[in-house]
Formats: C-alpha cells, sequence, structure tokens
C-alpha cells in the first residue's frame, strides 16, 4: 500500500461515486468540497486528466451555463466549502459562469450573521456559535476566491478576521483550540464563564491545521499578517509533535490527554495533522527535520488504518462521521466509529497526496 495510497483512493472514491455528487452526505457540502479538492491536488501533481475530469463534473453539474448555482443555499459555513472547487473550475476553464458562480456564493458573506466579536456563527440557525470547523469551511472559498478571482486584500482581511477571533475565543494553550464557543450561557455544551466548549477535538484542530495551512500557502509574500499566521501554524503543529502517538504515528481523539486509557487515536484528524505537517515542510516553516519525521511515522499510521477491503476497494478505519459539539470528554471518546466516515476519506486522500508526490 505504502508509496500508492492516494492513486488507489481516488480511484476507489470514483468507482463507488461515478457522479461526485453522490459522495456523502447530501447533494453540494462540505465533504464533496473536501474530497474533490484531494482529486484537485491529484491532478496538478500527475497531469492525469480524469481526476480533473471528475472534479469537472461536479462543478458542470452545479453550475447553469448562465453562471447560477443550482443547491446552493448559503445557510451554514458547511455551504460555502465546495466553493472553493468552483474558484478551480474557473481558474482551469476561464469559463465565465464560473466566475459569476464565485461571486454568488461570496455575496452570502455579505449577511451571513456574526457573533459580538465579528466572527461568523457556524450555521444562520446556531445562534452566538462559532465553531472551528466553519472557520475552514468559510476560509476555504474566500482564500482561493482571493488568490485567484479577487477581491484579494478584502477576502484575506476577513479570513485573518475570523482566523483570530476563533483563536481569542477558543485557544487553550500551545496553539490548541477547543471545538466551539458559544457567547449565550445556555448553550448546553458551552462553559458559563467562558462560553468554551468542553474538549480539543481532533478532526475540529484538523479543519483549523488545514485551514491554517492553506491560509498561508496561499497569501502572497509580504501580505499583511502572513507571517503572524504562519507563527499560528507552526505554534500548532510543534505542539502536536508532542502528542503524536510514538507507536502508531497517529493523533488522538481528544488530542491534549494521550495518558487516558479510554482515549483513541482517529485517523480523520491525524490526517488533517499531517497534511498541514507536510505543506508547512514544503513552505519552509517550523523545524522541517521534526516534522519531516512526524510524516514518516504518520504516513504509516494512516496506511495501517486505509487498506483494501474483499473487493479490492480501499476502506478507511477509526474514524468519526459528522460529530457536531459534544457536551462533555465522553461524549467525543463514545461517539461511533465507522467505516469510511465521509471527512474521514477525504481527509486521507489530502494526506496521502501530499506526502507521496511532493516529499
Amino acid at each position: 500500500m505504502q508509496g500508492n495510497l492516494s492513486v488507489q483512493l481516488a480511484q476507489t472514491i470514483m468507482t463507488r461515486y461515478p457522479h461526485p455528487d453522490n459522495f456523502p452526505y447530501r447533494s453540494w457540502c462540505y465533504p464533496q468540497g473536501l474530497m474533490l479538492m484531494g482529486m484537485i491536488h491529484l491532478y496538478e501533481d500527475t497531469g492525469d486528466v480524469k481526476y480533473r475530469d471528475y472534479a469537472l463534473k461536479f462543478t458542470d453539474f452545479h453550475v447553469s451555463p448562465q453562471g447560477t448555482l443550482y443547491r446552493f443555499k448559503g445557510s451554514s459555513m458547511d455551504d460555502m466549502m465546495a466553493g472553493a472547487v468552483i474558484v478551480w473550475a474557473y481558474r482551469v476553464t476561464k469559463e465565465e459562469r464560473y466566475r459569476l458562480a464565485c461571486e454568488e456564493i461570496l455575496s452570502k458573506f455579505q449577511d451571513y450573521p456574526r457573533n459580538s466579536k465579528g466572527g461568523f456563527w457556524h450555521g444562520r440557525g446556531t445562534v452566538g456559535e462559532m465553531w472551528v470547523d466553519g472557520v475552514f469551511m468559510g476560509g476555504m472559498f474566500l482564500s482561493h476566491y482571493a488568490a485567484f478571482v479577487g477581491k484579494t486584500e478584502a477576502c484575506f482581511a476577513e479570513l485573518v478576521n475570523q482566523l483570530d477571533v476563533i483563536y481569542d475565543c477558543c485557544h487553550k494553550s500551545g496553539g490548541l483550540l477547543y471545538h466551539a464557543w458559544s457567547e449565550r450561557p445556555q448553550t448546553p455544551w458551552a462553559n458559563r464563564i467562558t462560553g468554551k466548549s468542553t474538549d480539543v477535538w481532533s478532526e475540529g484542530l484538523g479543519w483549523y491545521a488545514l485551514i491554517l495551512a492553506e491560509t498561508v500557502g496561499l497569501m502572497p509574500d509580504g501580505t499583511k499578517d502572513k507571517e503572524r499566521i504562519a507563527g499560528r501554524l507552526t505554534e500548532l503543529l510543534n505542539t502536536l509533535a508532542t502528542v503524536q502517538n510514538p507507536e502508531t504515528g497517529l493523533f488522538y481523539q481528544v488530542v491534549d490527554k494521550p495518558q487516558n486509557p479510554d482515549n483513541w487515536t482517529d485517523t480523520s484528524g491525524s490526517a488533517m495533522f499531517l497534511y498541514a505537517f507536510a505543506r508547512a515542510v514544503l513552505l519552509g516553516l517550523g523545524d522541517v527535520e521534526s516534522y519531516k519525521k512526524v510524516l514518516e511515522k504518520g504516513y504509516r499510521g494512516i496506511c495501517s488504518k486505509a487498506y483494501p477491503n474483499e473487493q479490492g476497494l480501499i476502506d478507511v478505519h477509526d474514524a468519526c462521521d459528522g460529530l457536531c459539539v459534544q457536551n462533555n470528554y465522553d461524549a467525543y471518546i463514545t461517539y461511533p466509529k465507522v467505516v469510511n466516515a465521509k471527512e474521514a476519506v477525504g481527509a486521507v486522500l489530502w494526506a496521502s497526496e501530499i506526502i507521496e508526490h511532493q516529499l
């Protein structure tokens, strides 16, 4: 398996879901965006047009000839993430309809509700709640729009603002962030004094690691705040390196409690962290040699969790599917694991691709 996990996993996805819009869990949402950005990374590194065509099948399905988006509502940050794929489609085709579709997505940020600190609510119905997941979901579109379409300064400034708010509201120590923050004391999972959720959840922190890495990688040199955001990324990675399981190379479901006997290593968050480590190495950030050691162990770890079934298709094991903010540590630890959790499949594709093709 080692050396071609990304290719085998990509083929598995295309075999299981000939149309990318059928990738779980509903039409036009973040899992398809995450998975397809992994396909796009493969296309960009290999030049194999089957990955490009698979992604374009999704964009063609969702964007009308006039540039109107089908099925996009903008009702939560989750809805924004797949917009990064539309930005990519505009880059590679230069079709005006894709630029117009990007403008439609951007317009949804204008009236999107914010908390008192200026952070976007996770969803229009989750009043006063900001989740680390959501900063990735909105940030993926904003960063790619800024880098490849326009309004560069304004979009990067908004993204930096969201990164600052989530850091200020959810920071624990060493760059680690709690899963979420609420300004409403009656929110069941929120600390009545700090508003923070109870734990540092692996995948939640993984989304944050991804958007830090993407932001630093896409910001032009000399951009205001780039160095500061890069510092946040290395702060986080340096801490993560200390809690990586030395035997498996993976990271724990509740990241900063590796000593707890009921804690377990999560494939989804681990893959996201490994992508961030790999992107940092390519950007020359942090202790590159130390990060490479993390990657060597981590790649072996994700290969031990993603392997062929009896039909020869890759199954991804040991991750949760669709986990929202939980009320306590026990709820995070006992949340059911499933095979091929949608977030884990996309995350493993990202991590294996960058490790195999660029390091």
